[in-house]
């Protein structure tokens, strides 16, 4: 593993501390400790479990990207791509389900739209870049 990738590799297992955080505020919710709508709790769910699964694919990501023959631009976008969409698609989530009583999300659901973009651009750069080597 190159330095990059051991290092970024690093800074995505920092962040599952506030993926456990986020699991003990779940835990309030569904005790009903914190008051909710339906939509607002299924958007947190969401939130929750998006940044959980991406950040895993990420960490299995920085596995094979330098297996490939990417370099410059393609690399880095194989690299941070995808633990970007875990943050970006999680705060779009949370972001756009904010609001006391909120039942359908308001103008930060773009957010998650970018997350989803960084996510796809992520994977097929390194799905390619993998195919290719």
């Amino acid at each position: 593993m190159t330095e990059a990738s051991r290092i970024i590799a690093g800074a995505i297992l920092l962040t599952i501390v506030t993926i456990q955080f986020g699991g003990y505020f779940m835990t309030k919710i569904v005790r009903g400790q914190v008051p909710m709508t339906d939509f607002q709790k299924s958007f947190a769910r969401a939130g929750h479990a998006h940044a959980g699964v991406l950040v895993i694919l990420s960490l299995v990501g920085l596995l094979y990207v330098d297996q490939t023959g990417l370099t410059g631009v393609l690399l880095w976008v194989a690299r941070l791509a995808i633990p970007v969409a875990a943050i970006l698609m999680s705060a779009g989530f949370f972001a756009s389900s904010a609001g006391k009583g909120r039942t359908q999300p308001n103008q930060f659901l773009w957010v998650l739209w970018l997350g989803a973009a960084s996510l796809a651009l992520g994977v097929l750069t390194l799905g390619i870049g993998l195919i290719v080597a």
